[in-house]
């Protein structure tokens, strides 16, 4: 069973930065693309970013919304996702959650980490 923990959430003002950090336990982290995930209250979960594993190791995705301001990377060592969030907005105000990207994930979600975005 994998066990998936988000930490590095808060609240911070608009402008301002964030990292945040998933560890994942059990084998075979190496061999999954992750993603980081958001749920604002009353909207749909959307997929922000994703890095892929094997091959493609390092290539990245994000939503429109965040590129260019998040950056998605990962320590294959350490079984841990980051998500360095620059230019904070208060849009980006949500509890955010690491999986693999879609349409797979591992049975059991984190609990998330909420980032709060306001002056």
């Amino acid at each position: 069973q994998v066990q998936i923990v988000e930490s590095g959430g808060g609240l911070v003002q608009p402008g301002g930065s964030l990292r945040l950090s998933c560890a994942v336990s059990g084998k075979f982290f190496s061999i999954y693309a992750m993603g980081w995930h958001r749920q604002a209250p009353g909207k749909q979960r959307e997929l922000v970013a994703s890095i892929f594993s094997g091959g493609s190791a390092g290539t990245t995705n994000y939503a429109d919304s965040v590129k260019g301001r998040f950056t998605i990377s990962r320590d294959d060592a350490k079984n841990t996702v980051y998500l360095e969030m620059n230019s904070l907005k208060p849009e980006d105000t949500a509890v955010y959650y690491c999986n693999r990207p879609g349409p797979n994930y591992f049975g059991s979600w984190g609990q998330g980490t909420q980032v709060t975005v306001s002056s």
